[in-house]
């Protein structure tokens, strides 16, 4: 179902804040908004060591610093303090917090050593972490490379398919022989660090459902609705994964953010971006993001941005 924007802001909002409290005074409601607030007050208290993993849409390259922060960015693995990890974690007031994600990264790299200077991401996982988050596969799956060589096809064909025909079944058949490895992810974050509430977040909406917006982002018209259609489709398959494991699938997949919106509206940036890597997350998609799993978690929706 559609969702309504995480990162509206109303221009009364100020002056509601003054009169709200009048208002419920005088019509006898301030008890009744008292479950509500100890309910986000235990949201906020109820982890203390959280862990995220994953690739560059978690790790959030390039974003520029848009909110003030005293957290450096991690060179090697381009990971910025614009991420939504990092604004969970503020929102959350978590005791620790470690982010490991790694632009790049594939699941191996949850294992092993993906540069010679950073752990395996696994590695950050204890007994006494409480909360993960986990954005991982697409890599594995390869939408870069699928992206760059749809954009290739398309200029022999801007306004058929050639996409399409060029992979015939392959897209599906990768997401398919990716389900073990992504179901094991799961399994062993759950052995490592067995008391944990574990979130599997999707990937934000890259292109549109249809048409596109060639030539600023070369995808022929008839290969944008396959594109989307295997960008949705490797999120379902994370979402079965995780849920068999027992993890949240987090669905941040709305519509209208896409690649081919405006700059105040997208969520993830074109081939030319204005604010973060190409094809990857800007800071209005991070900010969704971390909307989106901190509803999960009982948060209300940051508005004050």
């Amino acid at each position: 179902m559609p969702r309504t924007s995480a990162v509206t802001v109303s221009p009364f909002r100020a002056l509601r804040r003054v009169l709200a409290p009048l208002a419920a005074a005088a019509l006898g409601v301030s008890l009744a908004a008292a479950p509500a607030a100890a309910e986000q007050a235990e949201a906020t208290e109820s982890f203390q060591h959280y862990v995220a993993l994953g690739d560059s849409f978690v790790a959030g390259p390039l974003i520029r610093e848009e909110r003030v922060s005293t957290r450096m960015p991690l060179l090697g693995c381009m990971r910025t303090s614009n991420n939504y990890p990092t604004m969970l974690a503020e929102r959350l007031g978590v005791a620790e917090f470690t982010d490991a994600s790694c632009s790049g990264a594939v699941i191996n790299d949850l294992y092993e050593r993906q540069f010679s200077d950073t752990l395996p991401q696994f590695d950050a996982l204890t007994p006494e972490t409480d909360l993960v988050t986990v954005g991982i596969s697409g890599n594995d799956f390869g939408f870069s490379d699928v992206l760059v060589e749809c954009a290739k096809q398309s200029l022999s064909n801007p306004l058929g398919d050639p996409c399409a025909d060029h992979y015939g079944d392959e897209l599906d058949e990768r997401i398919e022989n990716l389900r073990p490895e992504v179901s094991q992810v799961y399994a062993d974050i759950n052995e490592r660090s067995p008391e944990a509430t574990v979130l599997a977040v999707g990937y934000l909406q890259i292109l549109p459902e249809k048409w596109g917006c060639w030539p600023s982002t070369p995808i022929a018209v008839g290969d944008v609705p396959f594109l989307d259609e295997a960008q949705t489709s490797l999120n379902e398959m994370i979402a079965e994964e995780a849920q068999a494991q027992g993890a949240i699938f987090v669905d941040v997949l709305e519509r209208g953010h896409d690649v081919c919106t405006s700059s105040d509206v997208r969520w993830v940036e074109g081939l030319i971006p204005e604010n973060g890597a190409p094809v990857h997350p800007n800071y209005l998609g991070m900010r969704a993001t971390a909307d989106f799993v901190g509803s999960e978690l009982g948060l209300p929706v940051d508005d004050a941005a």
